[in-house]
């Protein structure tokens, strides 16, 4: 018995010191995509930090010179960079109710649906999802025209005043708002149908059978265990809402009227393609992805300590 034990663990001693080695194979499946990150993710970002500190035109016959903080104690200043700011804000807040809290009620509500009126409203909603971001652009612009477009003579044969959607400072930031949480409330739909069809049936039959009603079961069945897919869409509408709102501020508005509707991505852009102020723009970067870098660490924090698993 000694012997076989012995070796047992002639056998073993090779294969555990086999796993300590150090094995090139994982790293060499794992190197096209690494380098893909750092030569698209990491190294621009590296490179923005860098020009961040310089004054430049991008133009190959000017010379970088370096300002040092002067970029950023300018942008600090400029109440067009707290205008921006304002508005973004204005967008992320904006955005929740259309990006998480309907379809929120959505997912819930359609779950039991079937046949026919199933497939129409995942058609209706999801259609959005399909339009690229541009189309919809220029297909809101005919729409909501002052003059011309289908919505405001609607509006004027009611016995309205027509409505400036997009020339109204008041209006136009909201306007965008909408459209963008019109793309996007497909796109969560889906996820939070996803996360409900995979809720355990025997909670809500062991509730109704306890004589739970059907808010009560939505309330503490559903909601809990849908709080990692509502964190996640959460966490997304902050870090990126006001982002995906950039192709409708420059295809429609310009930024304006009188910058009500330019958010901090606009502006970068704005700096960096229109004035040619690529150190502003560099540094007006750099200060987003602190902000939102912060942000994003309490968001997981958050999702960490109030989400629900089904265990």
């Amino acid at each position: 018995m000694t012997d076989v034990l012995h070796q047992a663990e002639a056998v073993a001693a090779p294969r555990v010191a086999r796993t300590g080695r150090f094995t090139i194979a994982p790293w060499l499946y794992l190197a096209p995509a690494l380098i893909i990150l750092f030569v698209w993710i990491y190294l621009p970002l590296i490179q923005a930090g860098q020009l961040s500190f310089y004054q430049w035109n991008m133009l190959p016959t000017s010379t970088p010179r370096f300002v040092g903080l002067d970029n950023y104690r300018n942008l600090l200043t400029l109440p067009e960079m707290g205008i921006a700011v304002r508005n973004t804000v204005w967008y992320i807040v904006g955005l929740f109710p259309l990006s998480v809290i309907i379809p929120v009620a959505v997912a819930i509500l359609t779950q039991e649906l079937s046949g026919p009126l199933r497939n129409l409203y995942r058609s209706l909603i999801f259609v959005p999802m399909i339009v690229a971001p541009i189309v919809a652009a220029i297909l809101w612009r005919w729409l909501l025209n002052e003059d011309y477009g289908l919505v405001n003579q609607v509006i004027a044969g009611l016995g309205f005043s027509k409505v400036g959607f997009l020339q109204d400072p008041k209006i136009a930031l909201w306007t965008l708002v909408w459209m963008t949480g019109w793309k996007l409330i497909g796109f969560s739909t889906l996820l939070l149908s996803a996360a409900n069809s995979t809720i355990n049936p025997a909670y809500t039959e062991a509730a109704r059978m306890d004589g739970a009603s059907r808010w009560q079961i939505i309330r503490d069945i559903r909601l809990p265990l849908l709080a990692p897919t509502i964190l996640l869409l959460s966490m997304m509408t902050i870090l990126f809402g006001a982002q995906w709102s950039f192709v409708y501020i420059n295809a429609l508005t310009g930024g304006g009227p009188l910058q009500s509707t330019t958010n901090i991505f606009y502006l970068m852009w704005e700096y960096g393609f229109q004035t040619l102020s690529a150190g502003w723009s560099a540094a007006a970067g750099m200060l987003t992805f602190t902000a939102f870098g912060a942000i994003a660490l309490v968001c997981l924090w958050l999702m960490k300590r109030l989400a629900v698993y089904d265990d």
